[in-house]
């Protein structure tokens, strides 16, 4: 079978978040079989894919190395341009099965397109230890899936160097578990983009995400209602690789915006179990 590493959300290759994206099944392998090669593949996310009666509709799941992901933006991104550009998948939108309902892609250009769910975020306190642990205090907090820290300063979260070990245990009202910051700021005014961000998940078993899709479904409705603007350029600044992507909210969904670029095709030497 073929496997794929596909850098998503990036303006070329070395660039935004790498994912792995094996060839489509005709039948799932097991729970373990995935997770022992997602271990193995060592990336934030490996997404698999299923292959169904309608040619351009898949079952998609994503397996961080250490537990199957409920959603996950890059990755999804990732397996839309295998299929169109690895595999020649001829249609003007592809469909994904996944724990977090149907979401779609499809071409906008040089771009992929996805239809994401909004996670409108809600004011909340900084749960305890949390200022300590990333070593800056917030302005604001928020939390949807992820707990989201509001920094002074775009200098501010590119500064960050966070103590993961007590991070991952900090899960204050966000929905989706212990571990999982996102930190956030206004752009300096002279940057091409409007909101900077990083995210730090080692509840997930990733310290530091390159580019993070299911983030920005929470930072997409919270900035549009800060800054009046429906669509935003947002960058993830990621230490030494960096990721974009333009996001337009839509009520209860979000648009996110970005690009692929495939730099690894591997064989596996094995057949799923």
């Amino acid at each position: 079978m073929r496997q794929w590493t596909i850098d998503a959300f990036a303006a070329g290759p070395f660039r935004g978040n790498p994912a792995c994206v094996v060839e489509p099944f005709d039948q799932w392998p097991s729970d373990a079989w995935m997770q022992a090669l997602a271990a193995e593949n060592n990336q934030a996310e490996t997404a698999f894919l299923l292959k169904t009666a309608d040619p351009a509709r898949f079952g998609l799941r994503w397996f961080t190395p250490t537990l199957e992901a409920p959603l996950c933006g890059h990755a999804t991104l990732a397996a839309a341009h295998a299929l169109f550009e690895e595999l020649g998948i001829d249609a003007p939108l592809l469909t994904f099965e996944t724990l977090s309902g149907d979401l779609t892609v499809r071409r906008d250009g040089e771009r992929l397109e996805m239809d994401f769910p909004s996670d409108p975020p809600r004011r909340t306190a900084v749960p305890e230890g949390l200022a300590e642990a990333l070593g800056a205090t917030p302005v604001e907090m928020w939390a949807g899936a992820y707990l989201v820290a509001v920094l002074e300063s775009e200098a501010a979260v590119r500064a960050l160097t966070p103590d993961l070990m007590a991070l991952k245990t900090i899960a204050g009202e966000a929905t989706g578990g212990p571990g999982q910051t996102v930190v956030v700021a206004l752009a300096d005014p002279d940057r091409p983009y409007a909101v900077v961000s990083r995210f730090f998940a080692p509840g997930f078993g990733i310290p530091e995400d390159p580019t993070t899709g299911s983030a920005h479904c929470i930072l997409s409705p919270l900035y549009a209602e800060k800054l009046g603007r429906q669509t935003l350029s947002f960058h993830q600044a990621y230490p030494g690789r960096g990721g974009d992507l333009d996001c337009e909210n839509r009520g209860t969904r979000v648009l996110l915006r970005g690009r692929g670029v495939t730099v690894i095709e591997a064989r596996l030497r094995l057949m799923p179990a």
